[in-house]
C-alpha cells in the first residue's frame, strides 16, 4: 500500500482558489482551498501540496509532482469551448482558467497521473476539444445536481461496464455532486464512464492515457469512501518510482 510510511508518499497537486479571505484578525487576500481535498489525498497515501495561481504553469512545477487532482471551483470561462455566456454563468476566475489550462497541458504531456474533479473534469473536457451545457436545469428540467448554493446532493450514479470508473468504484454509487454545468459535447479521445438517471454526464476516462479520470461529482465529501483517490495515488506511485529510475 501507498500509505504505508516506509515508502515514499507520491506529492499530489492540488489547485487553489485565490480568494478575499477572513480568519483570525486578518481580512486579506488568499489561496485557499476545502481541507476536505487536502485530508482526502492524505488518508489515501499522498501528500497533499497547494499550487495557487500564479500565471501559467510552469514547466519545472510538473518535474515535482507525482499526480494530479484538479480540483473543483467558478464556472470556466466559456470562451475556452469558444461559446458565449449563459446568463446563468458567473464567477468566472480568469486566473484560475490560465493556471489551470497550462498546468493540465503539461501533466498530460508528461503523462502524469491526473483526477479531475467536477470544474475539473470540465476543464478537461474543454481543453480536449469538447463544450459544455452552461445552465443544466435548461435541459434536464430540475436542479437536482444543484439544489442550494454549498448544499451537496447525493445522486445516483451508474458506471460503464468495463471502465477505469467501474473497476474502481464499482457499478452504481452515491455521488455527492453540486454543479450546474455539464458536458454536452465529449472531446475526442475521452469516452463516458459514468451517468445520472437524467443522461448527464458524470465521469469519463481516456482509454489511452495511463490515468486521466474525470469526475462530475465530488468525491472529497464522502470521507467513508476514497477509492478514486487512492487509485490515483497508487498510480502516482508507480509514476514516482518509474521517474527515479
Amino acid at each position: 500500500m501507498v500509505s504505508n510510511d516506509c515508502e515514499r508518499r507520491p506529492v499530489i497537486g492540488l489547485p487553489t482558489y485565490a480568494e478575499r479571505t477572513r480568519f483570525g484578525h486578518w481580512d486579506v487576500d488568499s489561496a485557499v482551498l476545502h481541507r476536505t481535498y487536502i485530508d482526502m489525498v492524505d488518508r489515501a497515501g499522498g501528500i497533499p501540496v497547494l499550487l495557487p495561481p500564479t500565471g501559467s504553469a510552469r514547466p519545472e512545477l510538473i518535474d515535482r509532482l507525482d499526480g494530479l487532482v484538479l480540483t473543483g471551483g467558478a464556472d470556466l470561462d466559456p470562451s475556452r469551448y469558444g461559446a458565449e455566456p449563459h446568463p446563468a454563468t458567473r464567477g468566472i476566475r480568469p486566473d484560475r482558467d490560465e493556471f489551470e489550462f497550462t498546468l493540465f497541458e503539461r501533466a498530460r504531456a508528461a503523462a502524469l497521473p491526473v483526477l479531475a474533479v467536477c470544474r475539473g473534469l470540465q476543464l478537461v473536457n474543454a481543453a480536449l476539444g469538447g463544450t459544455l451545457l452552461q445552465h443544466l436545469p435548461d435541459v434536464v428540467g430540475h436542479t437536482d445536481h444543484s439544489r442550494s448554493p454549498g448544499t451537496f446532493t447525493v445522486t445516483a450514479v451508474r458506471t460503464r461496464a468495463g471502465s477505469r470508473v467501474a473497476a474502481i468504484a464499482g457499478s452504481e454509487l452515491k455521488a455527492h455532486c453540486h454543479h450546474h454545468q455539464a458536458i454536452d459535447t465529449l472531446a475526442p479521445g475521452l469516452i463516458a464512464s459514468a451517468h445520472a438517471a437524467d443522461g448527464t454526464i458524470e465521469a469519463v476516462e481516456a482509454p489511452t492515457d495511463p490515468f486521466l479520470v474525470g469526475v462530475q461529482w465530488h468525491p472529497e465529501e464522502n470521507a467513508a469512501d476514497v477509492r478514486l483517490v487512492r487509485a490515483l495515488v497508487e498510480q502516482a506511485a508507480t509514476y514516482g518510482r518509474e521517474r527515479t529510475r
